[in-house]
């Protein structure tokens, strides 16, 4: 199973969600933002960071980096699963793959800290019911309208919640998926937690969900 990292200007985290891919098993490759062509893996990830130096706003700019349309077409064709992570998560509703927007934390300031998750996509996460990840982000205030929450709830396309709200998301959202569940965004770190000298090894159940639902979800090619 092959995995992909996308590497934007100002990514940060590319090297640790590398790292983290290939501890859970998956033959792993970079992707420069100017690539055109990702139809050979099962899993892209759009890592954490400050693309572009989050400049006019968290995501606009790499949204419209050229391997992003090759992203909406990977999407479009049920090839794989996309992952954003943070700022992957960011990019991902400025380019409406995913609903909702981002905003400042409502304490005003960067939050780094690890947090307690609520599983709510039980479906995708088989029998994990909680998490400890780390958060690192100043934008993280995800903001949905109260139409949109009471969909995603209705559909179960809420994947986490947190347990003590630290940035002010709606409904103390943590993590969505898209109609399909061929699309996921979450602002915790998942490659945070992978490794032994980490304090939790919890992400490396999120990567193994992801395996999971590629191999029962998908229309791999080679």
């Amino acid at each position: 199973m092959r995995a992909a990292v996308v590497v934007f200007p100002g990514t940060n985290c590319d090297r640790e969600t590398f790292e983290a891919l290939k501890a859970s098993g998956l033959e792993t490759d970079y992707l420069w933002h100017n690539w055109t062509s990702i139809d050979v893996y099962d899993l892209v990830v759009l890592p954490g960071g400050f693309s572009y130096g989050d400049y006019l706003r968290p995501g606009a700019i790499a949204r419209f980096s050229p391997v992003m349309n090759s992203v909406e077409k990977y999407v479009e064709s049920g090839r794989g699963i996309l992952l954003g992570i943070c700022n992957g998560f960011q990019i991902l509703t400025e380019a409406g793959l995913l609903p909702g927007a981002f905003l400042r934390n409502e304490c005003g300031h960067f939050i780094c800290k690890m947090v307690d998750l609520e599983v709510k996509a039980h479906e995708v996460f088989a029998n994990v019911k909680r998490l400890k990840l780390y958060i690192a982000h100043s934008d993280g205030n995800y903001v949905v309208d109260e139409k949109t929450v009471e969909l995603l709830e209705d559909e179960k396309r809420i994947l986490f919640k947190y347990a003590e709200n630290p940035n002010g998301s709606s409904h103390s959202i943590a993590g969505v998926a898209n109609e399909n569940f061929c699309v996921f965004g979450m602002m915790p770190h998942p490659e945070r937690s992978t490794m032994p000298y980490h304090e939790s090894n919890d992400g490396l159940k999120v990567f193994s969900a992801m395996r999971r639902w590629i191999n029962a979800h998908t229309s791999r090619k080679a």
